[in-house]
C-alpha cells in the first residue's frame, strides 16, 4: 500500500492505493469511498480484493484529510469534485466504485457531473429522502435525533438515530409521538462530553440525504450504476431508499448479505459478512 497527499486549494486528501498503477490485470482499479466514513471503514473489503488494485481515501475534513477552506459542511456535490480529483490524480482513466451510504451519495453527484470516470458504480444503500413518499417525516425525525444531539450529547443522539433508522417501514405521527429513547436502552453513554462536531448527528451532513439526484443524467451516463441493498436492510430507511432509489433508476436493487455496514469486519463494532459481501461485489462487477 502506498499513501498519497493531493493538495487542492480547499483541502489536502488523502488516499492509499492498495496494489500497482496501472493495474497488472488491465482492469480498473477498485474505488471505495464512503461518508461520513473515512478509508479505514473499508480495510475488511481491501484484505478480500488483493487480486485487484484498490484505492481507498479519507473524505474532506475527515481522518487524514485536511480542510483549508474553513467549512464544516459536508456537501456531495463538492466531495464529489473531491473523488474527481483523486480520479484524475490515479491517471488511468474509468474506475469500478463501490460506494456506501453517503459515499454513494457522492458517487451518484460524482457520476452526474463527470460521466466518464466511473465504469460500474455499486452504490450501496445511498440516504436519499427525495425518493422516499414519506420524506418529510423522515426529515422530522432527523431534526428531532440532531435536536437531541445537541440538547444532550453523543448518546442521546444517536440512541435517536439509532432509533430511527432502525424503524421498519415508513415514518408515522406513531414514530415521531414517542419519547426520546434512552441511550443506556442501547448500550451507550449518559454523560455529555460537550462536543458538537459529530458528522452523522449534527447539521453538518444534512446535505447528504437532502441531495435530489437527477435521474435522467444518471440514466444517461455511461456508467453501469447498480443500486445494492442489504438484505436485512429492506424494510428500514437506507434499505427502503435504496429500493426506491432503483425504481427510479428503472431497476431492482441488487441484494446484498447483511445490514448497512455489511462489508465490514468487526473493526467498528458493527460487523457484517465482508466475507459474503466480497463474493457479491465480485460477481456485481464480473458482470459488467
Amino acid at each position: 500500500m502506498t499513501q498519497h497527499t493531493l493538495a487542492l486549494p480547499e483541502v489536502d486528501l488523502v488516499y492509499d492505493v492498495h496494489g500497482p498503477l496501472p493495474t497488472a490485470d488491465g482492469r480498473p482499479p477498485l474505488v471505495m469511498i464512503g461518508q461520513p466514513m473515512d478509508a479505514s471503514g473499508f480495510q475488511a473489503q481491501v484484505r478480500l480484493f488483493e487480486d485487484r488494485t484498490v484505492v481507498t481515501y479519507d473524505p474532506r475534513g475527515l481522518g487524514r484529510s485536511t480542510r483549508k477552506d474553513g467549512g464544516v459542511a459536508n456537501d456531495p456535490e463538492v466531495q464529489a469534485e473531491d473523488v474527481h480529483a483523486v480520479i484524475e490524480a490515479l491517471g488511468v482513466g474509468r474506475v469500478d466504485m463501490l460506494a456506501s451510504s453517503g459515499g454513494a451519495v457522492t458517487a451518484l453527484a460524482l457520476v452526474t457531473a463527470h460521466p466518464n470516470d466511473v465504469a460500474t458504480l455499486v452504490a450501496h444503500e445511498p440516504p436519499i429522502d427525495s425518493v422516499l413518499p414519506d420524506a418529510d417525516a423522515v426529515h422530522r425525525a432527523r431534526i428531532a435525533y440532531t435536536q437531541a444531539y445537541q440538547d444532550r450529547g453523543w448518546g442521546a443522539g444517536m440512541a435517536a438515530f439509532v432509533a430511527m433508522t432502525s424503524w421498519e417501514g415508513e415514518v408515522t405521527d406513531e414514530f415521531l409521538a414517542q419519547p426520546a429513547p434512552d441511550p443506556a436502552a442501547f448500550g451507550m453513554p449518559t454523560d455529555d462530553d460537550g462536543t458538537r462536531g459529530d458528522p452523522l448527528l449534527s447539521e453538518r451532513s444534512w446535505a447528504v440525504p437532502l441531495y435530489e439526484p437527477d435521474i435522467e443524467a444518471l440514466n444517461a451516463a455511461p456508467t453501469r450504476i447498480v443500486v445494492a441493498v442489504g438484505e436485512e436492510s429492506l424494510q428500514v430507511y437506507t434499505g427502503r431508499t435504496a429500493t426506491a432509489l432503483a425504481e427510479r433508476l428503472g431497476q431492482q436493487a441488487t441484494v446484498f448479505p447483511s445490514h448497512h455496514g455489511g462489508f465490514m469486519g468487526g473493526e467498528f463494532g458493527y460487523a457484517g459478512q465482508p466475507e459474503a459481501f466480497a463474493v457479491k461485489l465480485r460477481e456485481v462487477l464480473d458482470q459488467a
